[in-house]
């Protein structure tokens, strides 16, 4: 073998090792540096403590035994409050064929003026007052997602900027159609 040859085959065998090599140490490394977020599917706050519709002064058999999408609104609904709602109702629009598995409900704290109820599907939702169990247990206004057995599974914060809803909405869906995709009850 000539002196070219053997060059040529040298590099050939040194890019074919760093084909290989190089990914294999770039993994280890991510794994080592935790350069990734590890097991997380979800886009809401998962809940640690157990939260039941019972601890919230809620009936599970008021609702059929299906999905709920729970948002509690604030003591006084102002201009983000009904662009939350609205972007609520839109999520559960956009559930498309599992609608009927889910349904919405809102935890108020007054009544729903006319103008709110207009700008949402008000026959589909659940309307009612909050508990005062629920006034005790839950703090801010937040969007729940409840599972058919009464069991509050994970909790949505609402954005402050109105420009952010989108995004909230999104998060909500991804999370409940996650859920469906896998769940045999509801």
């Amino acid at each position: 073998m000539s002196s070219s040859e053997l060059k040529k085959s040298r590099r050939s065998m040194l890019i074919l090792l760093a084909v290989f090599i190089i990914p294999i140490v770039l993994a280890k490394l991510a794994l080592n540096q935790q350069w990734f977020n590890y097991g997380v599917t979800n886009q809401g706050q998962l809940i640690e403590n157990e939260l039941t519709l019972a601890k919230l002064g809620l009936n599970v058999d008021d609702f059929d035994h299906q999905w709920l999408m729970l948002y509690t609104l604030p003591e006084n609904c102002d201009e983000q409050c009904e662009k939350t709602l609205i972007s609520v109702n839109n999520t559960y629009i956009a559930l498309g064929k599992e609608m009927p598995r889910v349904k919405p409900v809102a935890l108020t704290q007054q009544t729903l003026t006319a103008e709110q109820s207009d700008k949402i599907q008000i026959k589909k939702w659940h309307v009612q007052a909050m508990p005062t169990l629920a006034k005790t247990t839950i703090s801010q206004s937040q969007v729940f997602i409840v599972d058919p057995l009464g069991n509050v599974i994970l909790s949505h914060m609402p954005p402050a900027d109105a420009e952010q809803l989108p995004g909230f909405g999104k998060a909500i869906l991804a999370d409940f159609k996650k859920l469906l995709k896998y769940s045999r009850i509801g």
